[in-house]
């Protein structure tokens, strides 16, 4: 590949900015070149800005702790060190949106971990495997910026991830139907156990605008390239509710569908564990090698055996039977930190750069 691009990450002290400096460290295309946060963090080495709120389970890598930490306000001070930015900043959505365009205009590509940009007609909301054809739309999008170079792409919700590609794989057995519960861990929420204490052998029935969220972005997620913009499909119909229960990472779901076509159990399984995408066919470096994993058991899977499956990038099912009212129920599983945040990010910037949309300044 050459010389490695240099990366800025925006919004580098938070959780999500914790996981991606830990993935990028020694990745083969990529290296931190600069990391950005609020003014009250700039400044700083990134070792003194993330002291005492370091939450990832290695240490900070010795490649960004004396990295000093740049206002991400100063958009033009960050992107001239820099090839292409993650974004994973916390702040109102309207800020966000106005941030990331403004990344953009510069002529830096932006590969957003926040939800601000998943409903803006031209900015593709990506699963590498599942919609890489959506990237399309960057050329109409960069027409609008007024930018040759810049885009934003985003990634969508984490809780998604753990029955959209299963759903996707049977996508031509037509589903109708789908009613999905997820049981998300705190880390969804940017918290660990030591600064959300009331988790501990509780469950909160109640995750603010994620139902709306895992109802509707799969739909877009299904949709189509028209006219310079993504058109969402309209079917399936599908029901959540989401629920955050005590544990530290891995989004568990339970699904129940109906198809048009209804397949047999051993239909359903050949296409999980066949199942390849774009990612696979590039041999990209965060690609699990086997995408979604079927497990035979019948307690599997499991969140604290099964969410590191393939570098926590791997998603698995289970307990596939059928179902007195739907035609099948089962169970998913993805780490949420990973394949549905950082981990999602790192991959698409991977498909982006294959397919030549980032390059080197």
């Amino acid at each position: 590949m050459g010389e490695k691009l240099k990366v800025g990450i925006v919004g580098g002290t938070g959780m999500v900015g914790q996981r991606f400096i830990q993935l990028l460290d020694q990745h083969p295309w990529f290296k931190v070149a600069a990391i950005a946060a609020s003014a009250k963090s700039a400044g700083r080495t990134y070792e003194e800005a993330v002291q005492g709120r370091w939450k990832m389970a290695t240490p900070i890598p010795e490649a960004v702790k004396n990295i000093v930490v740049q206002d991400a306000s100063k958009v033009e001070e960050v992107t001239d060190q820099v090839d292409f930015v993650f974004c994973a900043v916390d702040m109102k959505k309207d800020e966000i949106r106005a941030l990331e365009e403004a990344y953009a205009k510069t002529g830096t590509p932006v590969i957003s971990n926040n939800s601000a940009h998943r409903w803006t007609p031209d900015v593709p909301m990506v699963i590498p495997e599942i919609n890489p054809q959506h990237i399309e739309v960057i050329e109409a999008q960069r027409k609008r910026l007024g930018t040759d170079r810049g885009f934003i792409a985003v990634k969508p919700n984490c809780s998604i991830q753990s029955y959209v590609p299963a759903l996707h794989a049977l996508l031509d057995f037509e589903p109708t139907t789908v009613v999905a519960s997820t049981y998300q861990a705190i880390s969804g929420a940017g918290k660990n156990f030591t600064d959300w204490p009331e988790m501990l052998d509780n469950v909160i029935p109640y995750i603010g605008g994620e139902e709306e969220k895992s109802e509707q972005e799969p739909l877009r997620i299904w949709g189509h390239v028209e006219g310079g913009q993504i058109i969402k499909a309209s079917t399936p119909l599908i029901t959540t509710q989401c629920i955050r229960v005590p544990v530290t990472d891995g989004h568990l779901a339970t699904i129940f569908v109906s198809f048009k076509k209804k397949p047999t159990k051993a239909e359903i399984i050949e296409r999980w564990n066949q199942f390849k995408g774009r990612p696979q066919e590039l041999g990209l470096p965060s690609a699990p090698k086997q995408f979604i994993t079927y497990f035979e058991e019948e307690n599997r899977p499991q969140t604290k055996l099964d969410r590191d499956l393939e570098h926590g990038m791997g998603v698995s099912t289970g307990r596939l039977r059928e179902d007195t009212v739907y035609d099948y129920k089962f169970v998913g599983l993805s780490h949420n930190t990973l394949r549905g945040a950082a981990g999602g990010a790192v991959l698409i910037a991977e498909l982006l750069k294959a397919e030549g949309y980032i390059q080197a300044k």
